[in-house]
Formats: structure tokens, C-alpha cells, sequence
């Protein structure tokens, strides 16, 4: 009988917004996760960072000036981190606001008997469906909304573009400069001035010394290729 009323029968209100408000709570739920996960990476992005300014300070040239390229190339991930972590911020927002004017809409057709279609809630579904991670639920979300009468059909031009979901630009240097300051002016608020190479380090046979530098820089490396793993599987 249910299901006969489920294919023929109009669509409960009440199961409807039960079922909206179960999928966006999830998907918030995740998104609370995906920014846990990226602020733990700029975390590690900035340990890093500071790890690779010790070895600059080191006093063998050509380990410097690989040191100093690392520094500039992990401040470029941290930006990069950074941007991750505003875009999944502003689309946890935008969902929060999609949830409250869905309880609105349904509260009005309580109300009213009726319900309008809502130009913002269509709006902020098309911005939402735009990025990766939430599209399969707010492409399921909007078909729930569309049978309720709160959005209509979205058109083919509303749908994701390849364009919009493209990488970024490199950061510009002035705002590589900016964070190297910021983090690096922290440590030395904390510690002091940056520390000089320790005497006993000094004499540490030159082969030795280089094998050790060579490992740490491999960890280092590993260590930042599984972070971006974690990034990338957050943004598809």
C-alpha cells in the first residue's frame, strides 16, 4: 500500500523534508571533516616549512639553495591548503543557508497550503553542484527540491562547466613572500633568532652529514606527496 502511495500518491511534505534535511546534514558532516583533514595539512605544511629554514641555515651553499627552494615551494602548497580550506568553509556556509530557507519553504507551504519555487535556494544549489565533492548530493538534493515545487528543472546551462572546476593559477610571489613572513616572524617571536649550526654538527664528516640531509629530504618529500593524495581525494 505504501508503495502503491509512494508511485501514484503525491509526495509526502513532511518525508520530503525529512530526506532534505538528512542529506544536507551528512554532507555537512563531511565537510566538517574535509576541514579538520586540510587544517591537519597545513599543519604539517608549516612544520615543513620551518624544517626546511633550519637547513638553510646550514652552512654548505648548494644545501642552502636547495633548502631556500623548498621553503618557497611548500609556502605555495600552504597558500594553495589554504584556499582548499575557504572554499570548503564557504560551501559548509552556503549549505547551512540552503537548510534554513528549505525549512522556511516548507514552513510557508504549512502555512499557506502552497508552495513557491525559491530563486535563491536555486541559486545556491547551482553554486554547490558546481564543486566536486557535493555534486552527486546536491544533484539528488535538487530532485527532491524540484518534486516539492521549491526549485524548477535546472536547465543545461545551470550544470557544472569544465572551466569553472579548473586548478588555479600559481600563487604570485608577493603572496608567497607574505605567508614565508608570517610563519617564519612566528618562530623567531617564539625562539629567538634562528639558531646557528651547532658545533658538534659542524664536525660531522662531510659524506655523512650530506647522507642525512639527502634522507630528511626524501622523508620530507614523501611526506608532502601523501599530503597531496589526501588534498586531491578531498577536491574529487
Amino acid at each position: 500500500m505504501e508503495t502503491l502511495k509512494a508511485m501514484f500518491g503525491k509526495p509526502d511534505p513532511q518525508a520530503q523534508f525529512r530526506k532534505c534535511n538528512a542529506l544536507l546534514r551528512s554532507e555537512m558532516r563531511k565537510l566538517d571533516r574535509d576541514i579538520a583533514n586540510v587544517k591537519a595539512v597545513e599543519t604539517k605544511t608549516k612544520n615543513i616549512i620551518l624544517a626546511a629554514n633550519k637547513r638553510a641555515q646550514r652552512g654548505d651553499p648548494s644545501r642552502q639553495k636547495q633548502a631556500e627552494k623548498e621553503i618557497r615551494d611548500f609556502a605555495r602548497e600552504l597558500i594553495s591548503h589554504r584556499k582548499t580550506s575557504a572554499r570548503l568553509v564557504t560551501s559548509k556556509a552556503q549549505l547551512a543557508s540552503v537548510q534554513m530557507q528549505i525549512s522556511e519553504a516548507f514552513a510557508m507551504r504549512k502555512i499557506e497550503g502552497s508552495i513557491k519555487a525559491s530563486v535563491g535556494i536555486m541559486k545556491d544549489v547551482n553554486s554547490l553542484i558546481r564543486l566536486p565533492a557535493l555534486a552527486q548530493t546536491m544533484r539528488e538534493l535538487s530532485m527532491e527540491l524540484m518534486k516539492a515545487g521549491i526549485i524548477e528543472e535546472m536547465t543545461q546551462e545551470m550544470l557544472p562547466e569544465t572551466d569553472m572546476l579548473e586548478d588555479e593559477e600559481e600563487e604570485a610571489e608577493g603572496e608567497v613572500d607574505k605567508v614565508l613572513g608570517e610563519i617564519l616572524k612566528d618562530r623567531m617571536e617564539k625562539t629567538g633568532p634562528l639558531p646557528s649550526v651547532p658545533q658538534q654538527q659542524q664536525q660531522v664528516p662531510a659524506q655523512q652529514q650530506q647522507q642525512l640531509e639527502e634522507e630528511d629530504e626524501e622523508d620530507t618529500e614523501a611526506m608532502m606527496d601523501q599530503m597531496r593524495n589526501r588534498l586531491e581525494a578531498l577536491r574529487s
